[in-house]
């Protein structure tokens, strides 16, 4: 069986998460589940009006792909499609997308939590929030809750 590749980008533009789904799966017969998750910028209660997203170029690819080829091999996927979004995002919009897909489900929701968990902890982005009342936003602070969640796959 080979290696499935990872699909990996990471853009300022928005994505279709029905274009990414039909292409992930365009003529593939072994596909039993397919799980997305797509992470939104909530305006937390109004107190928000942008996260500005900042990467580290190519080591922000490297990283997501590197995440991606363990789950591919530790859950058995047999496609996976990580986009994560940068520059300036409004409430609403889309940050990022994870797609995974597998002969069954519990692999493809497996893989889709383990990709995001490892995003969220390891993969070199930055977010900056911008007030709505127009003061100096902040940068985010790394959660412990998110370092828990990674944990858990140890």
């Amino acid at each position: 069986m080979s290696m499935t590749n990872p699909t990996i980008r990471v853009q300022s533009t928005d994505f279709d998460l029905t274009a990414e789904i039909a292409t992930l799966t365009a003529g593939r017969k072994d596909i039993g589940a397919v799980v997305t998750f797509t992470g939104l910028c909530r305006d937390e209660q109004g107190a928000l009006s942008a996260l500005e997203l900042e990467h580290y170029p190519g080591m922000a690819e490297a990283e997501m792909r590197r995440i991606g080829e363990l789950a591919i091999e530790r859950f058995s996927l047999v496609g996976l499609t990580a986009i994560h979004r940068f520059g300036k995002i409004l409430p609403g919009e889309n940050i990022v997308l994870v797609i995974a897909a597998a002969t069954h489900r519990q692999a493809a929701f497996d893989g889709a939590s383990f990709v995001m968990d490892f995003l969220k902890t390891s993969a070199p982005f930055w977010k900056k929030e911008h007030a709505a009342d127009g003061q100096k936003g902040d940068w985010v602070s790394a959660k412990d809750t998110d370092d828990a969640a990674r944990d858990k796959w140890q």
